[in-house]
């Protein structure tokens, strides 16, 4: 604003930031080193200002950063959780758990795997949490994500008379716009640093020490048995199996019948087919970041392997955040490849850090969804609207325009020349490849058309 005020920025990000500071000569080193520690302890974001005559003083070297500081455990508290969520687990009949990114981002991946394998319980993740458990689990159920859920995930989650939820933020895009069947202030809920049971808070209980705690009072409970696709019990079993198995074979002949009458090479590529694809091209060591609209409401639906790892950031809803979120997490961990899902509409708004990529010789595959706009927004504001509409980008050219060297640029227009360029992809390891895929620019993922369908005019959980 040109007063001179240039603190207003600092007071501006402290309504975000963990812990901020505008340094000075003689508090420099202390203050980063302040700010520093509050980040890593509380997982969020810092701010720090640097004033240039500052920036070119003279600093007293730091000895050590201080070590990170373990979250702090009431005593008191967390005995009378364990007493609380053991009452509550001894009366239940179905108990199911949800799982999201809190677990990752504070540290409990490990307590919540030791939980679900010691308990056997039929688990879900919201999509912000994708790959927090293990996926091949045969007690995994998939993804929750209210009325976006497939049936069988819905119907275990929302009907569960206890639900331990770990590390869970409901926000509007993983829940379906809040289309959730559970009570929010029923079942045992474990956030950062508070256990709740039935809405009753136990402050002072870490997330991983809650975990801890459940995993001690299921230790000597029978296994759950895993679970089933639909009413598949009693008397139900056999007309179950038997319309499970018709339903197959009717979908393999319509699928043959298909097949012979127009060749898979003919046919125009779908985002059906396109996130079954990409997910079964999805290998152990590939971190997948995927940007908002179709190709993260596609692509959390698909199982990942073990050891995958996925970032996506459907909370705020931020098109264009994947592509720089690639780049932060192949820089951060190397040994990984990365595997970026982005949409056109959103691929034009940070484009640019394929220069930065390619710059510091890093090595994705890039899957960007051509379909002629924000088809996501088409679809739940305004089928032909105006402003659903983008610039059309010669996308081929752009990896080598902003100097990726030596790009691989791939096309897939059908079933089958997808197949060809994911399987060259995976081969192609000594660059960067970019496979442009084009679907229909009305055409969606189920997800998005399950949530279409079954939504209602006012979600329960909205005031």
């Amino acid at each position: 604003m040109g007063d001179g005020d240039f603190d207003r920025f600092a007071r501006a990000q402290r309504q975000v930031v963990c812990a901020d500071a505008v340094l000075r000569p003689d508090n420099a080193v202390s203050e980063i080193e302040r700010v520093l520690a509050a980040c890593v302890r509380e997982s969020r974001p810092g701010y720090v200002r640097l004033p240039r005559d500052v920036a070119l003083a003279p600093a007293s070297p730091l000895v050590s950063l201080a070590a990170a500081e373990e979250p702090v455990v009431d005593e008191d508290s967390l005995d009378a959780f364990r007493s609380a969520a053991r009452d509550r687990l001894v009366a239940a009949h179905r108990t199911a758990v949800l799982a999201d990114f809190l677990v990752d981002r504070f540290k409990a991946r490990e307590e919540l795997a030791v939980l679900l394998m010691a308990s056997s319980f039929p688990h879900a993740v919201l999509a912000t949490g994708k790959t927090v458990v293990d996926e091949s689990s045969p007690h995994f159920l998939g993804l929750y994500g209210g009325a976006m859920s497939k049936a069988p995930v819905r119907a275990a989650i929302d009907n569960a008379d206890l639900l331990i939820r770990a590390g869970v933020l409901l926000a509007d895009m993983t829940t379906g716009k809040f289309t959730h069947g559970f009570d929010p202030e029923e079942g045992i809920d474990l956030g950062i640093t508070v256990a709740k049971v039935d809405g009753v808070a136990f402050p002072g209980v870490p997330l991983a020490k809650a975990l801890a705690v459940l995993t001690e009072l299921v230790g000597g409970r029978p296994p759950a048995p895993a679970p089933t696709v639909g009413p598949s019990c009693g008397a139900l079993a056999p007309l179950t199996q038997l319309a499970s198995h018709t339903s197959t074979k009717v979908k393999e002949s319509a699928t043959a019948l298909a097949h012979e009458l127009c060749p898979p090479k003919f046919l125009p590529l779908t985002q059906s087919y396109l996130w079954k694809a990409v997910g079964a091209a999805v290998q152990p060591d590939y971190t997948v970041v995927a940007d908002n609209g179709t190709c993260l409401l596609g692509i959390v639906a698909r199982r990942f392997p073990r050891g995958a790892r996925f970032v996506g950031q459907p909370l705020w809803a931020s098109i264009g955040y994947a592509l720089p979120a690639l780049l932060g997490a192949q820089l951060a961990d190397p040994s990984r490849r990365g595997l970026l899902l982005i949409g056109d509409g959103a691929a034009q708004l940070t484009l640019q850090e394929l220069g930065t990529i390619g710059r510091h010789h890093l090595k994705p595959i890039v899957v960007l969804v051509d379909n002629d706009g924000y088809t996501v927004e088409r679809i739940t504001h305004g089928l032909r609207a105006e402003y659903n509409e983008i610039a059309q980008w010669r996308w081929s050219r752009l990896p080598a325009a902003l100097g990726v060297p030596d790009p691989l640029v791939l096309s897939a227009r059908t079933p089958a020349s997808l197949d060809r360029a994911l399987s060259e992809a995976a081969a192609t390891t000594d660059r960067l490849v970019l496979i442009e895929a084009f679907t229909s620019k009305y055409d969606v993922p189920p997800a998005l058309k399950r949530l279409a369908l079954h939504r209602p005019d006012k979600a329960r959980w909205v005031a």
